[in-house]
């Protein structure tokens, strides 16, 4: 195989930080199967090369990042995308300076609309411009997905932990934070749906909410309701496990950053604290089920009235991320039982073929394995040959493209969806970064 580089040309990059291609290149050099070396070298810079624009607005630093190939910025993609990049902010001025911008554009986002999880850069409008919700033009679609807000709040806390910075905790910022605490609260409940309402016309149910657009009910109990899931595909049972863990670490590190802030911001720190308590109680109280096979583990979504959906997405949060998210340890016995049975033929969107397996979803159909999933897998175990056995995976199925894809079928990955998806593109390069740290010796193997 051609191990050429399928990067751009450097004249042809969206951003270029010196201090990332010295990390890449003393990485790369420690990876001992070459194909394996060739697939980091092209997918850990990928966000960089490819779909950050950067500049200003108001005088401060803006970012905005396309997912690939698709031209909008979803808050989750944009915080996963940028996510493997921020521990290096610290050393590098303009890589600090872009994340910076990436932060100032998500709070923009919120502020705009909190209900919406994926934005035009400007007022042009889309093709989901006939959604029947209350869209505008600088809105690319408008699913209300719980972790998109996690994300926003993940990122701001990942890049003041590595920097020590809370200049960007203006009251611009303040405002989307309280804002994020307002939809989280109108979306437990308590008092009714709240204002979103949503419909499509569309012939996949997943892509749609029933019963008028609000969805079906749940029975409130202090977990918050997403209308649909990570993959923005629709909730069966609206409160969403794996995005409520979410939802209590990110209000938990929103109140770290408030209260470092200068001045700190006390009183909305408390509120984060006591909603995060909350949800971290109901969780404890309705998501808890006990398995024939597993024991006692994690549903993926549950209705407050008793009802359980038992599965995982490979989309994040999943179960299978939540140690990746600081939900909590990977050695916690609840966590591994839920494992157990997310990697394993009881999950129902658990595929496994003649040439790969994974965790897959409804998103793209039966059958298809997302790279991301395997490679979250690899990243949330301490077991060698686990680990290798995913690294083995993810370069046998990339078709020869040199790249991950958003998923393939395990009994040809020659079939696969997505060419460009610089999420999972960034993702491998995180899982390759990490072992460099904390299993090099994974990385000196042939696969």
């Amino acid at each position: 195989m051609n191990h050429a580089s399928r990067r751009p040309d450097p004249g042809n990059r969206c951003f270029s930080s010196p201090l990332i291609e010295s990390v890449l290149a003393a990485t790369k050099a420690r990876i001992r199967d070459a194909e394996l070396a060739w697939l980091f070298e092209n997918c850990f810079p990928n966000t960089l090369d490819t779909t950050v624009q950067v500049g200003l607005l108001d005088g401060q630093s803006d970012t905005f990042v396309i997912t690939g190939d698709i031209d909008a910025m979803w808050l989750r993609d944009s915080t996963a995308q940028v996510w493997p990049y921020v521990r290096y902010a610290g050393q590098d001025p303009a890589l600090r300076n872009l994340l910076l911008g990436v932060i100032r554009r998500q709070a923009a986002c919120v502020r705009l609309d909190p209900y919406a999880n994926a934005f035009n850069r400007g007022p042009t409008g889309g093709h989901w411009a006939s959604d029947k919700t209350a869209m505008r033009p600088e809105l690319h679609e408008r699913k209300w997905e719980v972790d998109s807000l996690c994300y926003v709040l993940r990122l701001a806390h990942g890049y003041w932990r590595a920097t020590g910075d809370t200049g960007f905790v203006d009251a611009a910022w303040l405002e989307s934070a309280r804002t994020i605490i307002a939809t989280f609260r109108d979306q437990q409940r308590f008092a009714g749906p709240g204002p979103y309402r949503f419909q499509r016309l569309t012939v996949h149910g997943t892509d749609t909410l029933p019963l008028g657009g609000v969805g079906y009910p749940v029975k409130p109990c202090g977990l918050i309701y997403s209308a649909f899931r990570p993959s923005d595909d629709a909730c069966l049972l609206h409160f969403l496990v794996p995005s409520n863990f979410f939802a209590v670490t990110a209000l938990r590190q929103l109140a770290d950053l408030l209260d470092a802030a200068s001045p700190p911001s006390r009183d909305l720190a408390r509120e984060a604290r006591a909603m995060a308590t909350q949800v971290e109680a109901a969780l404890a109280g309705h998501a808890v089920v006990t398995h024939a096979r597993h024991g006692t583990m994690w549903a993926y979504e549950t209705d407050g009235f008793g009802s359980h959906l038992l599965m995982d997405d490979a989309n994040v949060p999943s179960l299978l991320a939540l140690p990746y998210l600081g939900c909590f340890p990977a050695d916690d016995a609840r966590y591994q039982h839920t494992r157990a049975f997310v990697l394993s033929p009881d999950n129902p969107f658990y595929f496994k073929g003649t040439h790969g397996e994974g965790v897959g979803g409804p998103h793209v159909g039966m059958n298809m394995a997302w790279p991301m999933s395997i490679v979250m897998r690899a990243l949330t175990s301490r077991d060698e040959a686990e680990i290798a056995a995913c690294l083995a995976q993810l370069k046998r199925t990339h078709a020869g493209t040199g790249f991950m894809h958003e998923a393939f079928d395990v009994n040809d990955p020659a079939h696969f969806t997505r060419r460009w998806f610089a999420w999972a593109n960034t993702l491998f390069g995180e899982l390759i970064v990490t072992l460099a740290d904390q299993a090099p010796g994974l990385l000196a193997r042939k696969y």
